[in-house]
């Protein structure tokens, strides 16, 4: 019986040993510290695909038409994030003095740029998504009338923190 046991307890230490988890940090209020929202590099896709759903879902329910991701609107948003990143500051003019209209006229976009929203956040984009719906000048961007065409990228630093940028054109 002692044998059977002890084989037992080694089998589950074992398996504990391979379980691969991390220790779950605690805050000094002895409550589980979040854990940041890590990007990795094929998550570009679906990323893009569930936000471009999530706003085709929020205009749809406000009566607007869908839009659709355009290549040269998200080559302008990932630069415009990069660039705030390396500016260290969330704002809609790029470190040479470019405007939206200005970057993406660059990046070839041959629609009407419409608006842009940008933010500076540890938050996932679904979050980021809704926080730009609780404020008027950002839901507009969204629910433009006009648009057809979305752009969105970001540009994650090595602490975690991430650089959203959302263009909407039509």
């Amino acid at each position: 019986m002692t044998r059977l046991l002890s084989l037992f307890l080694v089998l589950i230490l074992g398996l504990s040993a391979c379980s691969g988890l991390e220790p779950v940090q605690l805050g000094p209020d002895g409550k589980p510290l979040p854990r940041p929202y890590q990007i990795r590099p094929g998550d570009t896709s679906r990323i893009q695909f569930g936000l471009l759903d999530s706003v085709n879902s929020l205009r749809s329910a406000a009566g607007r038409p869908e839009v659709q991701l355009n290549a040269r609107l998200n080559a302008a948003a990932e630069t415009h994030s990069r660039d705030m990143a390396n500016q260290n500051r969330p704002w809609h003019f790029g470190s040479d003095g470019s405007s939206p209209f200005d970057r993406v006229r660059r990046a070839g976009y041959e629609g009407r740029m419409l608006g842009e929203n940008i933010s500076e956040s540890y938050e996932t984009e679904h979050q980021t998504l809704s926080a730009w719906m609780e404020d008027r000048s950002t839901r507009d961007v969204i629910l433009d009338r006009r648009a057809r065409d979305l752009g969105f990228g970001w540009y994650q630093e090595s602490g975690g923190k991430i650089w959203w940028t959302l263009l909407m054109g039509g």
